[in-house]
């Protein structure tokens, strides 16, 4: 899914080391102390997310590369945030 969203493959380790720090890839990980949820972890009470968020890591994993394309610009610059400030 990479490359719809502008993605280089060399992105890929920066946007592992994002998904295995939030979630490990879990598609129903959910942080106990906010309303994260999913393998990108988004916050649900502040994110409008697609229908099948909740159970579908394909849906999951394209809304999270829609976010860091919006908000971060690449993967990798998103791990060098969340690198930074323990979040993203």
């Amino acid at each position: 899914m990479m490359p719809e969203f502008g993605f280089a493959a060399s992105q890929f380790g920066c946007l592992d080391a994002l998904y295995v720090s939030e979630s490990d890839w879990q598609v129903h990980a959910d942080n106990p102390i906010s309303t994260a949820y999913g393998i990108p972890q988004a916050l649900l009470s502040e994110h409008d997310v697609p229908a099948g968020y909740l159970t579908n890591p394909t849906v999951q994993i394209r809304w999270g590369l829609g976010y860091i394309r919006d908000s971060y610009g690449t993967p990798c610059a998103a791990w060098a945030f969340k690198q930074a400030n323990n979040y993203y």
